[in-house]
């Protein structure tokens, strides 16, 4: 059976996520050459730990079976899918939702299209997982090139059904109750970024002071954007291990009650010995970590723990999703939401243009209202 490790280089002490026999501890190569190709194209720590336990799931099942992962059928695929589809997760007891199916069964097929495209497997193996399907929409930016109009893409045959739900929000009530109940200035700060600018917690935590322009006019700093506001620039040295999602660099504006906060917290840090030589807005304010750059554990436990003392469940992605679900309510045009989420694609900013049941009942009042009816 293989499971997933952390392999740490001797030289540069860099953290490769593998996978390694239970018994004999030998790497798996292929899985551990993929996991390299994704740390090369600067995806996330979170992506390695997301994948490598999936395809390790396949691989467990392929060698269970006597099935050759390197000779996989759509039959043997479309098996598979059952048995993620029909197995409950082991700490909820429950069967896994589409969404999971699909993402299950992403990471194998992007896994096996890797190793064809190595010459690991192949390449008809990865082929038949997939099919030419009409591209009917282009998204911004694709290039049509010399095929004129009839584009196709290579979309993947198997996928489990997803019922779509509306990210989980907080009403503006409990975005103003989470934010004053927070214990510091740190952590008001933290979540009145994240509620007004619609940050990742990866960005916010890997923002430095340097990053914070807080005067109308920061041309003095070589800045052409006017007006309170900060950047988030991609980093991969942030030694608590932020990361900027998508490696694009973008510029958030800011309200006056951030700025205030932001004073609030300078004031706070400056009781922190050794903060003053911190550039990281975020740190530790107490124990034996105090003055350095915190961590996504810490404010994670730090945001739901302040939601529990409101009666109500906060998690930091929630913030970025009422940030952006509150920009769409208030007529916000898709492509500002767009770029102030810093999305690639405007398909996952399509998530907060679903219509609620209180929208859908307000058309049918509002119609009925106009015609008398």
């Amino acid at each position: 059976m293989l499971r997933m490790e952390r392999a740490v280089s001797p030289s540069t002490g860099t953290v490769t996520m593998v996978l390694v026999h239970d018994q004999t501890f030998e790497i798996h190569e292929e899985a551990r050459d993929y996991s390299l190709s994704l740390q090369a194209r600067g995806r996330s720590p979170h992506t390695q730990r997301s994948y490598l336990p999936r395809i390790s799931r396949y691989l467990n099942w392929c060698a269970g079976r006597g099935t050759d992962w390197r000779a996989v059928s759509l039959g043997d695929l479309a098996r598979y899918k059952f048995h993620v589809e029909q197995t409950p997760d082991r700490r909820s007891r429950r069967l896994p939702t589409g969404k999971t199916v699909n993402a299950h069964l992403t990471s194998v097929c992007e896994f096996l299209r890797f190793c064809a495209a190595q010459g690991h497997i192949p390449q008809e193996v990865a082929d038949r997982l997939t099919e030419p399907r009409f591209l009917r929409f282009a998204p911004v930016g694709y290039h049509r090139g010399e095929g004129g109009e009839h584009q196709t893409v290579r979309a993947r045959i198997l996928k489990a059904p997803e019922i779509e739900k509306p990210p989980a929000v907080l009403s503006l009530k409990q975005s103003q109750q989470v934010v004053e109940a927070a214990r510091t200035a740190r952590d008001r700060l933290l979540l009145s970024i994240l509620l007004a600018g619609g940050l990742r917690i990866g960005e916010a935590l890997g923002l430095r002071r340097e990053d914070m322009h807080l005067l109308p006019d920061a041309t003095h700093l070589g800045c052409r954007h006017r007006g309170p506001h900060l950047h988030v620039r991609p980093r991969q040295d942030n030694t608590n291990g932020a990361r900027a999602k998508g490696g694009r660099p973008r510029v958030v504006p800011l309200v006056g009650t951030s700025v205030h906060r932001y004073r609030d917290h300078l004031g706070e840090r400056e009781g922190v010995p050794g903060a003053a030589g911190s550039d990281y807005v975020f740190v530790n304010l107490a124990g034996p970590y105090a003055a350095r750059p915190m961590t996504y554990s810490n404010a994670k436990q730090i945001i739901e723990r302040t939601g529990i003392r409101c009666g109500f469940r906060a998690r930091p992605h929630m913030m970025r999703h009422t940030a952006a679900t509150r920009w769409v309510r208030n007529g916000v045009d898709a492509d500002v939401v767009q770029t102030l989420l810093g999305h690639v694609s405007s398909a996952s900013t399509a998530v907060y243009l679903h219509a609620t049941d209180d929208d859908l009942r307000a058309a049918v009042e509002l119609a009925a209202a106009r015609t008398g009816r």
